[in-house]
């Protein structure tokens, strides 16, 4: 009797675990991310903050989703950081190439981004102000040089006036880039969290 109880107990885990983000809630990873020279990493192939959307993909079974802007961000580090602050100065919502397919059928969205000048960079707003994302669950992850989330999370749901999940991941762009197992462990346990 004891063992099928336990049975009962480990299947009942599964199925809960399973619904949280598989089959029953759809779920999306919706992340912005650049590569090339990045401040205190070096020149990267791979973006930090697409490092860690592609691991919370692979745990969450999630689709993906890169917002790419229409005009490129230079690969030099201080270029970028120019045309960075110069949008943020002037509000500026930079075209996005790429547009979400059904985006209804999705319950769930991860919402990643590196922190640029203690926000979001730009084209995450053209993300938001182009996609509803009313009724869904949004959970955020963010990759920064030491200014962990700044005010992100309630500038996001102010923005967006959804349903934000407090529980947030920050992580240093540095560490994703050296320490991707350590990295892919934190990011496993965060998950099992939610």
């Amino acid at each position: 009797m004891k063992r099928v109880t336990l049975f009962a107990v480990l299947l009942l885990s599964i199925i809960i675990s399973v619904t949280a983000f598989g089959a029953e809630k759809k779920a999306l990873v919706v992340y912005f991310s650049r590569a090339g020279e990045n401040y205190n990493v070096g020149t990267v192939s791979k973006g930090s903050t697409e490092i860690v959307a592609e691991i919370i993909a692979k745990e969450t079974g999630a689709d993906l989703f890169k917002i790419e802007p229409v005009n490129s961000y230079p690969v030099n580090y201080n270029e970028t950081v120019r045309i960075a602050r110069d949008e943020k100065r002037n509000n500026s919502r930079p075209k996005i190439k790429n547009k979400v397919k059904n985006l209804k059928d999705y319950d769930v969205v991860f919402v990643g981004y590196p922190i640029w000048y203690g926000d979001l960079p730009m084209a995450v707003y053209t993300f938001f102000d182009e996609n509803n994302l009313s009724g869904k669950k949004i959970i955020l992850f963010s990759t920064n040089e030491g200014s962990g989330l700044a005010d992100t999370v309630d500038t996001i749901e102010k923005y967006i006036k959804g349903n934000v999940v407090k529980n947030a991941f920050s992580i240093r762009g540095k560490r994703v880039q050296d320490s991707k197992d350590k990295v892919e462990a934190e990011v496993k346990k965060w998950i099992k969290e939610l």
